[in-house]
Parts: C-alpha cells; sequence; structure tokens
C-alpha cells in the first residue's frame, strides 16, 4: 500500500519565502531598468540633435544663412524619445530673434551665438535658463555645438 506520509507539495511558508525573494529581485530589477530606459532616451536625444546640428550646416553652407525654421530643412524631422517636437531658434539669421527668446546658462549668458536646439526631456516643459527647475531635464545644445547633452550637466 501506499504512505501518504511524504510531502506531496510546497507548504505555505515556502511558498511565502519565494514570494519574498521575488518580489526583493523585481524592487531590484525595475528601477535599473527604468534607469536604463532614461539614459536610452538621452542618448537618442543627443544623437537626433547631432544630426539636426548636421543638417543646420549644410544648409547654412548652401543658403549662406541658418533656416529661419526646421521645416525649411526638408527632411523628415524626429520627434525627441518623450513625443516632442525639438525646439529650433536661429539665432545667426536674416531676421535675429528677440534676445529674451535665447536659452542662458546659469551666468546668464546665451547658450550659443548661431542657433539654439533643445528636446524639452521627459516634462515637455522648459524655460530659458538652465539653472530654472523645468529645464534641468531638457537635452541642450550649447557652445555652438562643443556640448550637447543633458541641462543640469552644462
Amino acid at each position: 500500500m501506499f504512505e501518504w506520509n511524504k510531502q506531496q507539495g510546497f507548504t505555505l511558508i515556502e511558498l511565502m519565502i519565494a514570494l519574498v525573494i521575488a518580489g526583493m529581485l523585481i524592487s531590484i530589477a525595475v528601477p535599473n531598468y527604468q534607469a536604463y530606459v532614461e539614459r536610452t532616451r538621452r542618448t537618442t536625444a543627443i544623437k537626433d540633435i547631432s544630426e539636426i546640428s548636421m543638417a543646420l550646416e549644410r544648409y547654412r553652407t548652401m543658403a549662406g544663412t541658418f533656416p529661419d525654421s526646421l521645416n525649411d530643412l526638408n527632411i523628415p524631422l524626429p520627434l525627441d524619445p518623450w513625443g516632442h517636437a525639438y525646439q529650433y531658434l536661429g539665432i545667426d539669421v536674416a531676421s535675429p530673434p528677440n534676445t529674451g527668446a535665447l536659452r542662458k546658462d546659469k551666468n546668464l549668458n546665451p547658450l550659443n551665438s548661431d542657433y539654439d536646439l533643445c528636446s524639452m526631456g521627459p516634462d515637455g516643459l522648459t524655460q530659458m535658463q538652465l539653472t530654472a527647475a523645468k529645464a534641468k531635464d531638457d537635452i541642450v545644445r550649447a557652445g555652438n555645438g562643443g556640448f550637447i547633452g543633458l541641462a543640469s550637466e552644462h
């Protein structure tokens, strides 16, 4: 005859321990994955801004000035990784913009003298001064292309 005194399954304690371990692993993995996704988005925005900058330089070589808007480039313009349009302001154009519209660093100096190009970042909000709370997550071009990256790192 069969003897049923051997254990046939998991006890409630063993299941609880397995769930606690799985929960701990998930609590470690999810934030790391989210940080990876955000770094990838920033990298994509930096790459897009670099490519748009090259198109702007080609336009200036052909036309002698920068365009009034990105639409004048006649290329397919990507949205930033957060689904927003890239922001462009031609400074060195035929009809220069109001100097109050220029993005500025922490010392209130303009970031660029040729054109501003940026992504408004994950929150989709921006301000003209990089030290402002709404601008810290922006991906910006500064120093006439010498820096492209996170505004808080400039």
